[in-house]
């Protein structure tokens, strides 16, 4: 009678825990509530700072725009600057050409031709100085082996001035800045002359 009594007792005790556990909803595989919070928490951060980073991403975008675009700028506006000085002396050439003759009559001399030609030679080599400031170079043309790389042929010359295949004439100068093609110079490529018939002659 006493162990019936006790088998009831612990019957009813495992269904007292069994009803516990089910009045708290916490089934096989069901998280508890504190760590859906955790994880609810954990995204909430994570998803902030992805908004952070894409948020500094962007400044540093506008930042780094900013400060190339100034760059070249800067870069434009030294090279102008000395261009100037260029034309400055163009005009003080002009100048001076037109104040000698200012006021000359009809048929008067024109001013000295070789101080003309001083002035101008002055502001070629002002303006090639302003050039290798920036590493801009001549290329080297006329009497050189024809080079497509560097070299742009616009007709052949038949000459025996040059080797046959050479540059006999430099038409406009071409330029390097560094190791970089700025522009290509424009040439005449020679030919050997052709050979002359021998007058008289035939079969």
């Amino acid at each position: 009678m006493i162990d019936e009594q006790q088998e009831d007792g612990a019957a009813g005790a495992g269904a007292s825990n069994g009803a516990s556990g089910a009045a708290a909803g916490q089934g096989p595989g069901t998280p508890a509530p504190n760590t859906v919070e955790a994880l609810a928490a954990e995204r909430d951060e994570i998803k902030d700072r992805m908004l952070r980073v894409a948020a500094e991403f962007e400044n540093w975008k506008r930042r780094a725009r900013k400060e190339q675009d100034d760059a070249e700028a800067k870069a434009r506006e030294g090279v102008l600057r000395d261009m100037l000085d260029v034309i400055d002396n163009l005009e003080r050439a002009v100048g001076a050409f037109e104040g000698n003759n200012a006021g000359a009559g009809k048929g008067a001399p024109a001013a000295d031709a070789a101080a003309v030609l001083k002035g101008v030679n002055l502001v070629l080599r002002l303006f090639q100085s302003k050039l290798e400031r920036y590493n801009v170079k001549p290329i080297a043309a006329r009497g050189e082996p024809f080079d497509p790389k560097v070299h742009e042929a616009i007709s052949r010359v038949e000459t025996a001035d040059v080797p046959p295949g050479s540059v006999a004439v430099e038409l406009q100068r071409g330029y390097r800045i560094g190791d970089r093609l700025l522009r290509p110079a424009m040439v005449s490529v020679a030919s050997a002359p052709a050979a002359k018939t021998p007058e008289g002659g035939g079969a």
